[in-house]
C-alpha cells in the first residue's frame, strides 16, 4: 500500500528512525533545559558531554573489559561528576554576569575535549559493539524493529518521564524550583542552594552522557559526534520553551518524527526543517510552545 506514492514500509521505517532520533533529542534537550532553567547558562558544551559519555563507555569496555550494562550505569555518573567539578571550579564564578561569558567558557571546553580526543583517537571514530542481549530484530507485523533501537526508545522515554516526575512532583524538585526563583529565601530555609545548583548541573550533563552511551552502538564513537547535534538541540529547547521540562521532551520526540518524514518526501529539506519550525514558532509564540510569557 502506498501513501502519497510512498510505500508504507518506507514511511514506517522513517517513522521508527524519527522516533529513535527524537529519543536522543528528547534526552539531550531535557538536560539542556534543566541547566538553562536553573543556572541560566547557555551550555554550549552539551554536545561535548554527549561525546564524552560515549567515549567513557568505549574506554571502560576497551581497556577495563566492562560490559555494556556497566558502562551504561558508570559512564553517565563519571561524566556527571566531571560536570559538577567544572561547575564548581569555573561556571560558579560567572553567575550574574552576561550570559556570553558562560557561552564562551563552555565553548572553550568543547574545543579542549574534542581536540584532546581527536589527538588521542583520531577523527574516523571507534566501533562500539551492541550488547548480545539486544542483538537481532523484533517482528511487529507491520515492520521489523531492531531490538537495540527499541531499547533506545523505551529507555529514553522512561528516563525522561522519571526526570520530569522528580522535578515536577517531588520535594526535591520543589526545592530546585524555589532555588531558581527565590534563591535567597530558599537559602534562608536551610537549603544549600549552591550545592543544589552543582547537583543540577551534574544531572543535566549526566543526561547528555547517558544519551551518548545509548548512541555509541548506533554511531561510531568519534570526537565530533556531539557537534552535529548541539545546534539542533538548542533549536529544540527554543521551540519547546526555554527551561520547560515537558516542552523539551515532547518537542524533541516530535521534531525527530517530523525530520524522519521529511527525509521521505523531500530529503534535501530534512536538515533544515527543524530550524524552519523554530522560526515559525518564534514568530507566533516567542516564549516557545510550552514556555510561559513573561509579564
Amino acid at each position: 500500500m502506498d501513501i502519497f506514492g510512498i510505500p508504507i514500509q518506507a514511511l514506517l521505517g522513517q517513522l521508527m528512525l524519527g522516533i529513535v532520533n527524537g529519543s536522543f533529542y528528547a534526552v539531550l534537550s531535557l538536560g539542556l533545559a534543566i541547566i538553562f532553567g536553573v543556572l541560566k547558562i547557555v551550555n554550549f558544551a552539551h554536545g561535548a558531554f554527549f561525546m564524552l559519555g560515549a567515549f567513557t563507555a568505549f574506554l571502560l569496555a576497551q581497556y577495563m573489559g566492562a560490559n555494556y550494562w556497566v558502562t551504561l550505569a558508570v559512564a553517565p555518573l563519571a561524566v556527571a561528576l566531571f560536570g559538577m567539578a567544572f561547575e564548581f571550579l569555573f561556571l560558579r564564578r560567572l553567575y550574574g554576569l552576561d550570559p556570553i561569558y558562560g557561552l564562551l567558557l563552555t565553548f572553550s571546553l568543547v574545543l579542549v575535549l574534542e581536540g584532546g580526543f581527536r589527538i588521542a583517537f583520531g577523527s574516523s571514530g571507534q566501533p562500539f559493539a551492541t550488547p548480545d542481549l539486544l542483538r537481532g530484530t523484533l517482528n511487529l507485523g507491520f515492520m521489523v524493529l531492531p531490538l537495540y533501537r527499541g531499547f533506545v526508545i523505551v529507555s529514553a522515554l522512561l528516563l525522561c518521564l522519571a526526570t520530569w516526575f522528580i522535578i515536577e512532583r517531588t520535594s526535591l524538585g520543589a526545592s530546585l524550583r524555589a532555588a531558581t526563583e527565590r534563591a535567597e529565601l530558599t537559602q534562608a530555609f536551610g537549603i544549600n542552594v549552591p550545592r543544589l545548583i552543582t547537583l543540577t548541573y551534574g544531572v543535566g550533563v549526566g543526561l547528555a552522557a547517558f544519551a551518548g552511551v545509548l548512541a555509541a552502538p548506533i554511531f561510531h564513537v568519534n570526537p565530533s559526534m556531539g557537534s552535529s547535534l548541539v545546534i539542533i538541540i538548542f533549536a529544540v529547547v527554543v521551540i519547546g520553551g526555554l527551561g520547560s521540562i515537558m516542552g523539551a521532551i515532547v518537542t524533541g520526540l516530535g521534531l525527530g518524527v517530523v525530520e524522519g518524514f521529511t527525509r521521505v518526501f523531500y530529503s534535501e529539506f530534512s536538515s533544515t526543517i527543524v530550524f524552519l519550525v523554530m522560526v515559525l514558532v518564534l514568530l507566533l509564540r516567542p516564549a516557545g510552545l510550552f514556555g510561559r510569557e513573561e509579564g
